[in-house]
């Protein structure tokens, strides 16, 4: 069995085991699976934990007490060799296996999560989770998933209207993103050289200052008719052009002083990709973006990127952004602002 395989199993196994658990067994499914050492990063308000107890604690029996029976509904899942780290400083890559799972959980919102009441009705709950396996433990995790979505369908959306479309994101268009067996390493090539030449286009134009780069541009790693899955607050986009003008445009003319601070995984299987940064981008606002007027104030944005090849360019493109995070570094709590205006 290859590392891929066997890290992949390992995720699998932990996932199953996971999502069978009682309440008050996650805390001991996630210590049998996790190392003495284990690291989680999660979105706002979660934030990092160490060890299984405290996991269980802060993220996962919360998110259980709330939804419930919760199932989880995968669109894609891939394995492969880190691109990025300092393990190895001949390559710049630390060759750490991860294992990306990416898609929905969903169950009926019965008790409030966050302080969002509930709803009594079905929730979807997008997320993307990186699990990096090492010695058949999972020594690490990131668990992304969109709070602001969840807002929205219990009818507590706190943001101005979304310059893209809001719904409940598809899977692949070739319904071909569960990667559960070996996939050819040529492919994977392909697929993280697109990917690289895509985000030195970026840093590159984030140095340019041109702020309304042409289709052009986009044309070098994009189809003409790539899907944008924003997260919500954003939204999504349909073709380059509309891409630009719902959230491109609006990100780069809204925003100054981008600085791309690197990833902490970033790898390719088959025709998919996928990243995670903490934080990948650091900005300043200066007025208009998610509705928030200007300042001075430097935000992170935390991000995950999971994309899908089609001949030599990128087709789709699922994204979460850690919203909630970067609005509370410019003074503004989502969620207890919410929580304030429901004891009115």
């Amino acid at each position: 069995m290859s590392q891929f395989q066997a890290a992949k199993q390992k995720v699998l196994e932990f996932q199953a085991a996971l999502d069978a658990a009682a309440d008050n067994e996650q805390a001991s499914v996630l210590g049998a699976f996790t190392s003495d050492t284990y690291l989680w990063r999660g979105m706002h308000p979660f934030y990092e934990q160490q060890g299984a107890a405290d996991v269980a604690k802060v993220f996962w029996r919360p998110l259980r007490e709330a939804f419930s029976p919760l199932q989880r509904r995968p669109d894609v899942f891939l394995a492969g060799s880190n691109e990025v780290g300092k393990d190895d400083p001949g390559t710049g890559k630390d060759g750490k296996v991860w294992v990306c799972s990416m898609g929905h959980f969903f169950g009926l919102f019965d008790n409030p999560w966050l302080g969002i009441p509930p709803t009594g009705k079905m929730v979807f709950i997008r997320y993307a989770e990186f699990n990096c396996v090492q010695n058949d433990k999972i020594v690490e995790s990131a668990f992304f998933c969109d709070v602001i979505s969840v807002m929205q369908q219990a009818g507590q959306y706190p943001l101005p209207p979304h310059t893209g479309a809001f719904f409940m994101h598809p899977g692949p268009r070739t319904h071909d993103g569960l990667l559960f067996e070996d996939q050819d390493p040529v492919e994977g090539e392909k697929t993280i050289a697109v990917l690289n030449k895509m985000i030195t286009d970026l840093s590159e134009l984030n140095q340019s200052g041109n702020d309304n780069c042409p289709p052009e541009l986009l044309q070098r790693c994009w189809t003409d008719d790539m899907v944008w899955y924003g997260p919500a607050g954003i939204g999504s986009s349909y073709t380059i052009a509309r891409y630009q003008k719902q959230h491109q445009y609006p990100f780069r003319e809204n925003l100054k002083d981008k600085v791309f601070n690197g990833h902490i995984a970033r790898f390719a299987e088959g025709n998919y990709a996928c990243f995670f940064g903490w934080a990948n981008l650091t900005n300043t606002s200066t007025g208009g973006f998610l509705g928030m007027t200007g300042n001075e104030t430097r935000a992170d944005m935390r991000v995950v990127d999971v994309y899908r090849r089609e001949g030599d360019k990128l087709a789709e493109n699922w994204v979460f952004i850690d919203l909630l995070h970067y609005l509370s570094m410019q003074g503004l709590d989502v969620l207890e602002r919410m929580r304030k205006s429901l004891l009115v």
